[in-house]
């Protein structure tokens, strides 16, 4: 074997892997970067370790310099830097969002389309491709989290201020027919055991659900308690007249 690909969270890592389990020395190989190592969105996902090629030397490529001389370390290609799409200044602030969110998924190895809808109070960046549920995220977190991002970008080239919703597989109708039968549900058990109920942390979106698919009930209430980011709602029974 004389030539070998390991990956490590540094270049340095890797390399080292690499040597181990070529079982030479660093004066010996040649390194080709495959893939820098990079930290992903936020830190947080789309992790990715550095990735190397090491390539053994021939025995007259790494025999031993003329005494008085340095033996050079192992020679390392980098790949060429791709460089990253900025929004110009006078880009289309939905279109700057919706190239956000493209980077965003690329960054992740994940190819997604975005399809900008304007409706007559609000516009939405459909998100449409495969393995979209790490965009998602656990209820919907990750979403929320590149929505208050993407709106950052959007009004960073608007004159006036626009608020955009982030959608992807319909999650947003489903999310809120799950909040919707769990306010009902809930709401039984409040009128069953005669005690309040105090929900999950939740943004203030699915908090707006909770409150309106109750506010019209006959005998329970709802009211909202705590900081964000955990504040939450509390159903409880209306005060018999």
């Amino acid at each position: 074997m004389n030539k070998i690909v390991t990956s490590g969270k540094t270049i340095e890592e890797a390399v080292k892997q690499g040597l181990a389990k070529l079982g030479t020395t660093e004066d010996k190989v040649t390194v080709n970067v495959l893939e820098q190592p990079s930290r992903g969105f936020l830190g947080l996902i789309g992790v990715k370790e550095a990735k190397v090629e090491l390539t053994l030397l021939s025995e007259q490529e790494s025999s031993v310099p003329p005494q008085g001389t340095t033996p050079e370390k192992h020679a390392t290609v980098f790949p060429k830097e791709q460089p990253e799409r900025e929004a110009s200044p006078g880009q289309d602030p939905y279109e700057a969002a919706a190239s956000f969110i493209k980077d965003v998924g690329e960054s992740m190895d994940i190819h997604v389309d975005v399809e900008i809808v304007h409706r007559k109070d609000s516009t939405v960046l459909n998100i449409s491709g495969n393995d979209l549920g790490v965009l998602i995220g656990r209820r919907g977190q990750t979403l929320d989290s590149l929505q208050y991002l993407a709106n950052i970008i959007a009004n960073r080239y608007s004159d006036s201020f626009i608020r955009l919703t982030l959608d992807a597989e319909n999650f947003r109708e489903r999310r809120k027919k799950t909040l919707e039968d769990l306010a009902e549900r809930l709401a039984a058990k409040v009128i069953r055991t005669r005690k309040e109920v105090s929900l999950e942390p939740m943004s203030p979106q699915e908090r707006k659900v909770i409150h309106s698919k109750l506010q019209d009930h006959p005998e329970v209430k709802t009211y909202s308690k705590g900081d964000e980011p955990n504040r939450r709602v509390v159903i409880t029974l209306k005060q018999s007249k």
